[in-house]
């Protein structure tokens, strides 16, 4: 019997189905059906959305972790009053709101067989003493941190002793398209069904090359859950990123905001050994700042930062970047990405020209940020009417909605 799913309202409104299936029967009226196709019944495509869910269920475990949250921003000085002062009524926390990222369940997904499972860093901003994974069959198993990868926000969790683990079915890794449909699937707030949201892969390469971008809603119930194609296939795993390229405390802030990332295993592929002998993968620094308005191909650099990789390697200003490995650099964003692919520690071949003469140096990055410009942030979206107009930025929940966030997702608003 296929277990009963709890479908989040937002995507899985009947609503929202007939007109993703009319968008389904008018672009692809002549295609065979394929993985990413959805049925255009809604009927259909809702049991379609089931049936996938259900075949990566046995893989998806619940993760509950303690003492792994991270520590409470200061109050802003107006809120500095102790509670229970006089003018200040005593704190009211809604019953399951979570406090910080780390605070309750989150979920996680089985790789191997043998235990090992693979989840994102929401719940391990420090690292907890204990942790414990909920299987599909409701045994509770004591497991360890293996290693982190602050690059990606994901963490490797095993289970000492597993065997016979239901390991999870991988997508091919080039067979990632956009448009085509996904579902993102969590278990971290427990009970027997599961959050499942519908949605689109939105774009692929996103922060710095290393995500794929879906607005299939993503929250604390599936970060660390897995990112399935209609067959049930895992293309990624969610992960709470900003586009700015913060950690997973900034990147909470775009829960709910239709703006979600997850990783593909194909790409956390190659760092798994390296998150099993228990290593930290930090992002990994050049230290130069692009110059502004210069014409490419290449990245003109303006100045190097001290003691960075960069100015140990002696690069100096108006060196015109051209290559990193064997990859050719075009642009700041090309750049960028071919950074972010790797981590502290790599060493890479820098290409560059000095006075119409190429040259190439071995530059060893080290932790940090990268020392290139982070991407806009999103344009704020004014939406006037009588009586009333407001702002929405990055992070920020519609007035309407403000209310109904736990109190760690709100963020103030100018």
């Amino acid at each position: 019997m296929m277990p009963r799913l709890r479908e989040t309202p937002a995507p899985c409104r009947p609503a929202a189905l007939v007109l993703a299936a009319a968008l389904v029967a008018a672009l692809v009226p002549l295609a065979a059906p394929a993985a990413e196709d959805a049925p255009a019944d809604p009927v259909l495509a809702a049991r379609a959305f089931r049936a996938a869910a259900a075949r990566v269920l046995p893989s998806v475990v619940t993760i509950e972790t303690y003492g792994g949250a991270a520590a409470p921003p200061p109050p802003p000085p107006q809120e500095r009053t102790p509670p229970g002062a006089p003018g200040r009524p005593a704190p009211r926390r809604r019953a399951g709101a979570l406090a910080n990222p780390g605070e309750g369940p989150t979920t996680g997904l089985i790789i191997s067989s043998d235990g090992y499972i693979i989840t994102s860093t929401f719940n391990f901003l420090r690292s907890p003493p204990v942790i414990t994974v909920v299987l599909g069959d409701g045994s509770r198993h004591v497991a360890r941190l293996c290693g982190r990868d602050e690059t990606r926000g994901l963490c490797l969790l095993a289970i000492e002793g597993a065997a016979g683990l239901p390991a999870a079915q991988h997508a091919p890794p080039d067979g990632l398209r956009v448009g085509q449909w996904v579902l993102s699937v969590g278990v971290g707030y427990g009970g027997d069904e599961p959050a499942i949201s519908a949605g689109i892969v939105s774009a692929l390469g996103r922060l710095s090359g290393k995500a794929v971008q879906t607005d299939a809603n993503l929250s604390p119930a599936n970060y660390g859950g897995p990112l399935v194609d209609l067959e049930g296939r895992v293309v990624g795993v969610c992960v709470c990123l900003y586009p700015r390229g913060g950690s997973a405390g900034e990147g909470v802030q775009w829960y709910d905001s239709g703006v979600g990332f997850a990783i593909p295993l194909a790409d956390a592929g190659p760092v798994l050994e390296r998150l099993k002998a228990g290593e930290v993968i930090r992002p990994g620094r050049l230290g130069v700042r692009p110059a502004r308005g210069a014409s490419g191909p290449g990245v003109t650099v303006e100045s190097v930062l001290p003691d960075s990789p960069a100015q140990k390697a002696g690069i100096q200003a108006k060196d015109v970047i051209v290559a990193l490995g064997e990859q050719p650099v075009r642009d700041v964003m090309v750049l960028r990405a071919l950074i972010g692919a790797c981590a502290a520690g790599d060493t890479v071949t820098l290409r560059f020209k000095r006075g119409g003469e190429e040259r190439a140096v071995p530059v060893t990055l080290d932790a940090g940020d990268e020392g290139l410009p982070a991407p806009p942030e999103p344009p704020s979206i004014d939406r006037g009417g009588p009586g009333r107009a407001f702002s929405m930025r990055a992070g920020a929940a519609p007035p309407h909605r403000r209310d109904q966030q736990p109190a760690q997702f709100r963020r103030r608003t100018p």
